[in-house]
């Protein structure tokens, strides 16, 4: 992380240039410290410093951003500037985001917190800041033209309102959405309860997330920001698998994970070895009466939703997006079947004109997982990962949820391999196949004669 120096002193910013902005000297040492934060990794939670205390939230490849209070109200900075943000090691994308990441940094409050947010426009455009979920005044909303005038390039503006509910929430813009959005503008907002609630459990661990996805070709870097379903990278917080942390927890732990979507489509998120039930979204917590234990919710575009369980399966599980495109990463999806096709004659000749010519698809796709073709610049495979046991053949949306009996409380980092008792792993069998139970009808006759009506009334045989 950085400061506000150290941030205009990286968009070469000096003294002088600061004084000829917007925002004044006077005014810019009044504001919060824009923090900066370059890091694709999943950082530790925030454990609040001033304010009344909470459970922090754990960002997936995030972080949560410091506040100040000034008399008694949080103030927070978020400066809406263009980022580069490394999707998967090996591969950058140029979006737009905020405090040098897309998503933004995740905002935490608590019920009743009074919370001020300067939000400083460095976008070549203008800009705006919706509160997604939000009871706040209509002026604060953030709808260009409608709730107040849009914020311009260099403008500060501030928004000020009571965090009125606990929950789990979002911040996007309200001004040119396909293009800011599309470009990875948004950020997530976690209200904690000031006290116990009936409808919210403590849990040991509190992750969350945003869902988002974008068309870059590979070999470029910029999303096109007018294609609407069919994106390449469908990912979690700006991150493709196997760029994705894992989820860790303790054996036993309750866990929390709070997901969104800003995708253009829905999402059933699927978790194995475990039932989950949902216990909040962005209205809010949910009533118990209404929960039932899962495998698979369905996230619409636009939605919140909290899922919880206990993690008491050791194990890795796989967590992913159960559309199975959406776990993959940059291909064309203009590419024949070519299943069954036979190759040979002509990857022979082929081969004789371009000898780093290879067949694609002739057996199905899982090839291509263990290929080392090479690929164009700044882009990863289309499926990939290495597991314990071989190639994990996925992209995208994926990721796992580690659980382990001897992880410390409060221990994010990566346990490495689940190493399974012995035993308990599928296995190849090589002993004698017994021959399939068929049933047999001695009444039946050993020919079946068919008649066929024609049209013309005639019958044949």
């Amino acid at each position: 992380m950085s400061s506000r120096r150290s941030f205009l002193q990286a968009l070469g910013l000096t003294g002088g240039a600061v004084a000829a902005a917007t925002v004044s000297r006077v005014a810019m040492a009044a504001l919060p410290e824009p923090v900066i934060q370059t890091s694709p990794d999943t950082m530790a939670p925030l454990l609040p410093s001033t304010g009344r205390p909470y459970n922090p939230v754990v960002t997936l490849n995030g972080w949560t951003l410091p506040w100040r209070m000034n008399q008694g109200v949080k103030e927070f900075h978020l400066v809406a500037e263009p980022v580069v943000r490394e999707m998967a090691p090996g591969m950058k994308a140029h979006l737009w985001g905020y405090n040098g990441q897309s998503p933004g940094p995740t905002i935490e409050v608590v019920e009743g917190d009074k919370v001020r947010i300067f939000v400083t426009n460095k976008l070549p455009e203008h800009t705006t800041m919706h509160w997604h979920g939000q009871r706040l005044p209509n002026g604060m909303d953030g709808v260009g033209g409608l709730t107040q005038p849009a914020i311009k390039p260099g403008k500060t503006f501030v928004y000020e309102f009571v965090a009125r509910r606990p929950g789990t929430f979002m911040y996007h813009p309200h001004a040119d959405e396909m293009t800011q959005m599309a470009m990875g503008m948004m950020g997530f907002w976690v209200t904690h309860p000031k006290g116990k609630h009936p409808l919210i459990d403590e849990v040991q661990r509190d992750y969350c997330f945003l869902l988002n996805s974008y068309d870059i070709e590979p070999g470029s870097y910029t999303p096109k920001i007018m294609t609407m379903l069919d994106q390449n990278l469908w990912s979690w917080n700006s991150r493709v698998f196997p760029g994705i942390d894992p989820l860790v927890a303790r054996q036993h732990d309750k866990v929390r994970i709070r997901i969104g979507n800003l995708t253009m489509t829905n999402h059933p998120i699927h978790l194995h070895g475990h039932e989950f039930m949902i216990t909040g979204t962005d209205g809010g917590p949910t009533p118990k009466s209404t929960r039932w234990h899962e495998v698979t919710t369905d996230v619409a575009v636009g939605q919140m939703r909290q899922l919880e369980f206990v993690a008491d399966e050791e194990g890795d599980w796989a967590f992913h997006c159960h559309k199975s495109h959406h776990t993959m990463n940059a291909m064309g999806h203009d590419i024949p079947t070519m299943i069954g096709v036979d190759h040979q004659d002509v990857s022979r000749r082929i081969t004789q004109l371009i000898p780093d010519y290879m067949v694609m698809g002739e057996r199905g796709m899982a090839d291509m997982a263990e290929m080392e073709m090479p690929l164009p610049d700044n882009t990863v495979p289309m499926m990939t990962g290495q597991g314990p046991h071989g190639s994990v053949e996925m992209g995208g949306m994926f990721s796992m949820v580690k659980v382990r009996k001897d992880q410390k409380a409060g221990d994010y980092k990566d346990p490495g391999w689940f190493k399974p008792p012995a035993g308990s792993v599928a296995y190849e069998w090589t002993g004698p196949l017994a021959q399939p139970a068929r049933q047999v009808d001695k009444a039946a006759p050993a020919q079946l004669e068919m008649s066929v009506r024609k049209p013309t009334g005639h019958t044949g045989h």
